[in-house]
């Protein structure tokens, strides 16, 4: 099975290692049934699945997860919980993906019963926090304009340049990445990308990863 880094392991450099792709989901951006969707997803074998549903109640996405921890599971693929680390604790879900603030709120032992433990940051100061709180990876955004943060511009490649040189973890960007911007965010260090829209909507996710991850190698 594929792994997201764990802990105590060295992020790759980003002229030798290979772009990763994270899909981030969104029920309300999928146009066919959900979980048909990340099973295409996961089929097309990205770096992992963060389970965003965070709309959810918590019985509700405690019972979402479970479907998609196991059809990740057969995948390959490592599926991250978002949001719900109580829930996540009660599954024995070896990876959770969490905004600081709720980084902040687990506990020592917490953080350290997943094995894959990320972070939303939008600062570099928030990457060397979330990477002192035990984060073997953290998210850097968002770096693009994009809809999902309408009215907001996005922070831009010096932002991600910061992050990245701030911390010895890998560093996903997130908002606004396409096959187009790709390289460039690749030139500015991070491991690899978070894509929502892209993966929830595209024809065809394999092809869609393809291109994105040749595109990232135009350097």
């Amino acid at each position: 099975m594929k792994t997201l880094p764990a802990r105590a392991s060295s992020p790759c450099s980003t002229t030798t290692c290979m772009f990763k792709i994270l899909c981030v989901t969104s029920r309300a951006l999928c146009r066919e049934d959900f979980l048909t969707r990340l099973e295409r997803l996961a089929a097309a074998r990205p770096a992992g699945i963060i389970l965003r549903e965070k709309d959810l109640p918590p019985l509700e996405y405690k019972k979402l997860a479970v479907a998609v921890m196991d059809l990740c599971a057969r995948r390959g693929v490592p599926c991250i919980l978002h949001t719900f680390a109580g829930e996540a604790l009660e599954l024995g879900a070896p990876a959770i993906h969490l905004p600081l603030p709720a980084l902040r709120s687990l506990s020592p032992a917490e953080r350290r019963a997943f094995s894959a433990l990320g972070a939303s940051c939008h600062s570099a100061e928030d990457a060397a926090e979330a990477e002192a709180l035990g984060c073997t990876y953290v998210t850097a955004g968002h770096v693009f304009d994009t809809a999902c943060k309408a009215g907001t511009p996005g922070r831009g490649l010096d932002f991600l340049r910061d992050v990245c040189r701030r911390v010895s973890i890998p560093v996903y960007a997130i908002g606004g990445i396409t096959p187009e911007n790709a390289a460039a965010v690749r030139q500015a260090g991070a491991a690899g990308a978070c894509v929502m829209s892209g993966a929830m909507t595209c024809a065809d996710p394999e092809d869609y990863f393809r291109k994105m991850e040749a595109k990232a190698r135009e350097i």
